[in-house]
Parts: structure tokens; C-alpha cells; sequence
């Protein structure tokens, strides 16, 4: 027996050692460690039927055994009895639990179908990359575990991984790649397609002699990966993806589903055992937080790696649910069963108003101050102890909740918010401590990713309470949220008002402000300390503009929209949202231009001055486009395909895009994103992963100069610059003048509708 200390590479299940855990000591040694692992299910219901269920388990080839047991039921807050089954090989679960399903479907059950981790997690509190000590003994058996860590640590040490980087030299969907890049470390090898063999040989031998932990890869899932392993077994060759050679390679199919009004692909999947592939592709929102934050989702959800890269930040938040809900004994349902209490149709209309948003003051402004909620739903969830179980009709003695007929049980703390409070109070700390280091500390990159992967679990976690196949969720609850978020914003713009400052525009958790003589951050600092006194709620000032534009509707100049605003803080940082360089459809050409427009208006104390600038620019990059001098790639459009191209009647451009391709030969799925440009004549559109390229000569210029002169008019309108004085100055030869004592541009600043106007939704 030996005493072992190091990480928690990858656990999963395995039909002759129970669990297997992949371990690398603090020797550098990867170990196959194993571990007998019992896991247990529950059902409740008749007890007549336990009897025949008890005789059916007899009879079934899994050694099984059964017993009486109480669990805590999350909504009624009761003991439940229950026959709990325990199943000796945690690999035999899945297919004896859905012959029981089938047999007595009746029967509520509970803690069927959880992610191993999960169990393996609660039961000995080792998670994903956790710091551990290990006995085993000389044939890898696990004798005894101590975690020496907790997913809550805000300083987490780094384990040396290996990283092996796997990509073809272009795009395959566009055309056939002719070799593979492999890199580690500082070394990068060119491997040949072809001949195949000699590639295999090579990749094979630089497998067993690296020994990575992580294969990272572009177009690993969709291409790359599958690609080899048919070249492989063609060729009668064994190709050690695998670290564990007991194991085959996991291939999962895509999945098309719909989800809060979008039409969601996923693509296919192939995850390894004994070390891990991530597809940078394929990984969810990778682009936000990369493999930092990849990994801190694993360790605070406890999801193995390859999993927690590849599920949404939902299917996160519902695992920390349900990894509290273990640790308490209490029950996780296999099915969600809390249906809407009964109300009438009045409460219906009271209820579902979503967030709070006053629409801003059109214009620009100097000295604005921004200032958000922290985290304001989940901090809502958490402060005011709201979960489906403490959220009932109302009572005598309960708190009501504001404008509507609910309760909230403050005498008992929820599954929610025991659950959303470290991953509320660890966000905060991992924030803190960004803005303690200096902006040359290299450690700057890890600690945002690390923040922002744990911004997307807490975004989800409200969505999630009212998801209807939530474990957790229920509706009354998500609209309880929304109601003191709306009850809190009110609270901040009396705050603000009270204290002097005009509330330009307010947008569900955060408030635009200004008063005459402020500008600096200390500035605004009593009315962040009002706020929290008269909310509770954390609040923390993002920044304050040196001035901001808020856009008018695209249809109606004298209609402001929520969401649409851009400015330039006083440190020189650009803020953007509702414009044509945050659209994913937009043309890279056109992100590039509205970017440099933007920094030339960012660069002028009054951003008027930068008007001939800018009008300027627009002029070269017109000509650039008309003299075939853009580049083809950099004029694409990337569309996604709402539905399946038989739904269509009047197919859009990237249905017809669409069609090109399945002509040739590639098939689409609805959720895919298609990208093509814009050609003359019939059909108006080419797709750009055809076998034969375009020709710079089919290029619709003049739809192309129509978006460009577009995206200058939605950044120049405001100070004169509209999309007919645009057209004006390009067709001759005049040129705008700056003119800084000018009191009325095409929008003046403060004018717009007063605050005041209401619109309630999210």
C-alpha cells in the first residue's frame, strides 16, 4: 500500500473495476487507478408494487440489492419513503434502470440517471482537477481518498498537462486539408495527408511517446478525429487515442433541438477515455473563456472535462443543483413533476412582465456613469431565499412578494440559493481580485476567463428556474425573480434621482447616469452605496463613459431602443451592443470598418471632429470594394438555418446557399451556420464551401456598398452623418467640416423621449 498526491485527471465507469480514475501524481506519472463504486436509485409509489419490483430485480443479471429508505422531498419539505436499489457495477445502471422504467412505469423515481461524477463528487467530494491524496495498492486499487481542495478556491494551483494540438492546414468542409498541424510546446510538426499510412505511423508514434492529457483540436469532432479513425481501420491500423486501451473512442451523432425561440445544432462529438479531446469548434462558448474556464466549469459542476465543454452553461447550473441536492439527501427527481399552482387569469397578467426597462434619452452624452447589479438575479435568488420549495400561495405571517400573490418561506434556506451562493461569492472574489493586478500580469487572461465561464453559469441559473424540464425549476419562482428585480431597479433610480443625477436609461439589472461636475469614478461612489442600502443587492460601477451615443430605432429616428448605444470610456475603452459589428451575420469587411470608425470617433475629445475622418475612410474602403481590392473571405455572410430547407417557402439567402451545396453533394442541418456572399444576378447568393471557388467579378458591389454606407450611418447619424448626407458626400466632392461650437447636430444630444416610458419584457 503507498500514499499517492497529485490531481484527478478522469473518472468514468467500467464494467470490470466499478470506477476508473486517471490520476497524475505529483511525479509526473499517469496512473489508471480503479475503485469498487455501489450506486444507488430510489422509487416511491405503491408499495405492492415495491414487492413485485423487488421480485423483478431478482430475476435480472445485475447483482442488485434492495432496501427501505427516507430522502427529503425538496418540495414538500417531508421525509418520503422509498425502496432505494443498489446496483454493485455502476456501468450495469443505465440499461437495468430503463427495463425497470418500462416495467413499472408508475413509479416516481429519483437519483436515476446522474452524471457519475456527481455521485463520485458527493459521495467523496473529489471533483475534476481536484489537489487529492490517494491509497492504493500495488495492482491500482483505491483503498481510501482525502480531497485536499475545494472547487471554491479563487487561487487553484495549475497541473502540468500535456496539450497535444491537432489541426488541418484549411477548413475541411471548404476544401480537402492536404496536412495536419501538430503542435507541443514550443515544437510543431507538419504531418502529410497523404500517403496515409506513414501519416498514422507518425501520429501513432507521436501519441505513445508524448502522452498528452489533453488532445486539443480545430474540426476535432466534426472532421479531424472521425477521419482517423476510418483511415485507421482501412489500413488495419490502431491508433492510440485512447490512453486506456480497455476502451473504445466514444462517437456521439449531432442533435438539432429548439431552444428560447432559436434553433439549436450541435455537433457530432468523440470524447477519449484516459485523456481529453476538446474540439475548440465544438466547445460551448469557447471564444468567451477557452480552456481556463472550460476547466473551472468541470471543477465547480463537477462534470468531467469533455463533458463540461460540450454542455451548455444550463446543463451546468443543474448539475451544481444537483450535486447540492446529493450532499443534502435530498431526493433528485428523474422527471420534473411541480406543475404551475392554479391562479386566475388576472394573475397571469401581473406575473409574467419579465424585466424592467426604461428606454434611454436619444443622443450623446458626456460623463455617463454605468452601473450594474451584480450578478442581480442570481443575488435576488440568494438574498431573498427564492427556490421552487420556498415559493408558495400566499400565507398568513410569509413575506409577500412585490405585485404578486406569492410567498417566500424565509424560515428554511432553498436548494437554489445554497446552491448559487459560493458560485455568487467566489465570482465576486474572482473579480476582486482582476482588479488587484496589474494590467502587465500575465495571470490578467486566466483569472477573466475563470470570471466570465462563472458569469455564464449564474446568467443561466435564472432561465433555468423556469425551464419546464428543470429538476428545480419552477414557473412562480422565475417570475418572483423578475418581480424584486423590477422592485430593486425602482429602489435605484429613486436612490439616484434623490441623490441628483439623471437616469438616462435603465435596462433590467443596470442604470445610466450623469450629473453636471461629475466625472470621476469616485464621483458616483455614495450613490453605488445608497443603492446597496436601499436593495441589499451587491452594485458595482462598470465604468464611466467620456460619452455615449444612444441610437434611435432603424425605422423611426425618433423612437429610442433599449439595447443599441456605443461610447468610449474615459480610459479609452470602446463599449458596443446593438450594432452591425456585434451581428454575427455581419461581413468581416464591415466589422473591421465600424470598428475603425469607432476608434476614430474615440480618438476626439468631441467625437463631431472626427466626421471628415471618418467620411474620408468610408470613401477608401468604397473604393477598395469597387476595384475587387477586399478579399472574398472578408466579404462573407454567416447565416444559421432556422429549419430544415423543406420548411421553406420563400427560401432566404442562406436557404438558397443551402441549396447550392446540398447540389453538390453536402448535406446542411437546421442550426448550422451557412456562409455566402452576395453575387449579381440570380440567385443572389453563393455558398463559399462549394468545389468551385468564386470569382471576384460575381461579387455584388452595390449590395455590399449599401451595407457599408449603412454601418457608417448608424455610427455617424447622431453627429450628422445620416445615411443621405453619406450618399451626398460620397457621390461629390464635398466634405464634412468639423465644427466644435456646433449646437445642433442631425440628433441632439438630450433629445429623445423622456425617461418614463415603460417596457416590460425580457
Amino acid at each position: 500500500m503507498v500514499e499517492i498526491s497529485g490531481w484527478m485527471l478522469d473518472l468514468y465507469e467500467d464494467a470490470r473495476d466499478g470506477v476508473v480514475i486517471w490520476f497524475l501524481d505529483d511525479a509526473g506519472r499517469r496512473r489508471r487507478l480503479h475503485q469498487p463504486f455501489p450506486v444507488t436509485f430510489y422509487a416511491a409509489g405503491d408499495e405492492k408494487q415495491w414487492l413485485a419490483l423487488e421480485k423483478f430485480l431478482a430475476e435480472q443479471p445485475e447483482r442488485v440489492q434492495t432496501g427501505q429508505a427516507e430522502r427529503q422531498d425538496v418540495f414538500s419539505n417531508q421525509l418520503v419513503p422509498l425502496l432505494s436499489i443498489t446496483v454493485e457495477q455502476p456501468a450495469a445502471l443505465h440499461d437495468l434502470f430503463w427495463r425497470v422504467n418500462r416495467r413499472f412505469p408508475n413509479l416516481d423515481y429519483a437519483d436515476a440517471d446522474l452524471q457519475l461524477s456527481l455521485r463520485y463528487a458527493a459521495q467523496t467530494g473529489v471533483f475534476p482537477l481536484a489537489r487529492c491524496k490517494m491509497e492504493v495498492d500495488s495492482g491500482g486499487r483505491i483503498w481510501s481518498v482525502e480531497c485536499q481542495d475545494s472547487p471554491w478556491r479563487v487561487e487553484t494551483p495549475e497541473p502540468p498537462l500535456r496539450v497535444l494540438y491537432l489541426e488541418p492546414d484549411c477548413d475541411p468542409h471548404h476544401a480537402m486539408p492536404h496536412n495536419i498541424l501538430a503542435r507541443m510546446e514550443a515544437r510543431t510538426i507538419r504531418l502529410a495527408l497523404e500517403p496515409v499510412r506513414p501519416l498514422l505511423a507518425n501520429l501513432r508514434a507521436l501519441l505513445l511517446d508524448y502522452d498528452p492529457d489533453l488532445l486539443l483540436t480545430t474540426g476535432g469532432d466534426g472532421w479531424l478525429l472521425p477521419w482517423l479513425l476510418e483511415q485507421a481501420e482501412s489500413a488495419g491500423l490502431q491508433l492510440p487515442l485512447n490512453r486506456d486501451y480497455h476502451e473504445s473512442v466514444i462517437r456521439r451523432k449531432e442533435r438539432i433541438y429548439f431552444s428560447y425561440g432559436q434553433t439549436v445544432y450541435r455537433g457530432p462529438q468523440v470524447h477519449l477515455f484516459g485523456r481529453w479531446h476538446l474540439d475548440r469548434r465544438n466547445a460551448m462558448l469557447w471564444d468567451e473563456y477557452e480552456l481556463d474556464g472550460i476547466i473551472e466549469v468541470a471543477r465547480v459542476t463537477a462534470l468531467p472535462v469533455q463533458v463540461a465543454a460540450r454542455v451548455s452553461p444550463g446543463t451546468g447550473i443543474s448539475s451544481i443543483q444537483m450535486l447540492t441536492a446529493l450532499r443534502s439527501g435530498v431526493l433528485v427527481p428523474w422527471q420534473k413533476q411541480q406543475a404551475e399552482f392554479l391562479k386566475p387569469a388576472s394573475d397571469l397578467f401581473s406575473a409574467d412582465q419579465g424585466g424592467l426597462v426604461y428606454q434611454p434619452v436619444i443622443g450623446w452624452h458626456r460623463n455617463v456613469a454605468e452601473i450594474d447589479f451584480v450578478s442581480m438575479y442570481p443575488a435576488i435568488m440568494v438574498f431573498f431565499n427564492i427556490s421552487p420549495e420556498t415559493v408558495s400561495p400566499p400565507r398568513e405571517g410569509v413575506s409577500l412578494v412585490p405585485e404578486l400573490n406569492l410567498s417566500i418561506d424565509q424560515s428554511r434556506m432553498g436548494l437554489v440559493p445554497r446552491a448559487l451562493a459560493p458560485l455568487l461569492e467566489k465570482r465576486v472574489a474572482l473579480k476582486k481580485r482582476l482588479g488587484q493586478l496589474p494590467a502587465w500580469n500575465p495571470a490578467r487572461k486566466r483569472f477573466h476567463r475563470r470570471a466570465t465561464a462563472l458569469k455564464w453559469l449564474l446568467v443561466t441559473c435564472f432561465g433555468y428556474l423556469g425551464y419546464k424540464n428543470a429538476r428545480f425549476g419552477r414557473i412562480e419562482a422565475h417570475q418572483a425573480v423578475t418581480a424584486y428585480g423590477r422592485e430593486c431597479l425602482l429602489r435605484a433610480k429613486e436612490a439616484a434621482e434623490t441623490l441628483g443625477f439623471e437616469v438616462l436609461q435603465m435596462y433590467v439589472d443596470g442604470l445610466w447616469l450623469r450629473q453636471e461636475g461629475l466625472s470621476s469614478p469616485e464621483d458616483f461612489q455614495p450613490v453605488l452605496e445608497e443603492i446597496t442600502r436601499r436593495t441589499g443587492l451587491p452594485i458595482g460601477l462598470d465604468g464611466v463613459f467620456r460619452w455615449v451615443v444612444f441610437l434611435p430605432s432603424r425605422q423611426n429616428v425618433r423612437r429610442p431602443v433599449a439595447n443599441r448605444y456605443f461610447g468610449v470610456f474615459q480610459d479609452g475603452t470602446l463599449k458596443m451592443r446593438g450594432i452591425a459589428a456585434r451581428r454575427r451575420d455581419t461581413p468581416p469587411f464591415i466589422v473591421d470598418f465600424q470598428e475603425k470608425i469607432l476608434f476614430l470617433l474615440a480618438g476626439k475629445e468631441d467625437p463631431r471632429q472626427a466626421l471628415p475622418e471618418a467620411v474620408s475612410l468610408l470613401r477608401a474602403r468604397l473604393a477598395d470594394l469597387r476595384a475587387n481590392r477586399v478579399p472574398l473571405v472578408d466579404l462573407l455572410v454567416g447565416q444559421k438555418m432556422s429549419r430544415g430547407l423543406e420548411a421553406y417557402r420563400s427560401p432566404s439567402a442562406a436557404a438558397r446557399a443551402v441549396q447550392q451545396l446540398e447540389q453538390a453533394g453536402k448535406i446542411m442541418s437546421a442550426g448550422q451556420r451557412i456562409k455566402f456572399l452576395y453575387i449579381r444576378g440570380e440567385p443572389g447568393v453563393i455558398a463559399w464551401d462549394l468545389p468551385t471557388p468564386p470569382q471576384p467579378a460575381w461579387v455584388d458591389v452595390e449590395r455590399y456598398t449599401r451595407l457599408l454606407v449603412r454601418a457608417a450611418a448608424e455610427l455617424l447619424q447622431v453627429f450628422g452623418g445620416d445615411e443621405h448626407s453619406l450618399q451626398t458626400w460620397i457621390a461629390g466632392s464635398e466634405t464634412p467640416l468639423p465644427l466644435p461650437g456646433m449646437s445642433k447636430p442631425a440628433l441632439p444630444a438630450r433629445q429623445g423621449y423622456p425617461l418614463g416610458s415603460l417596457a416590460a419584457g425580457w
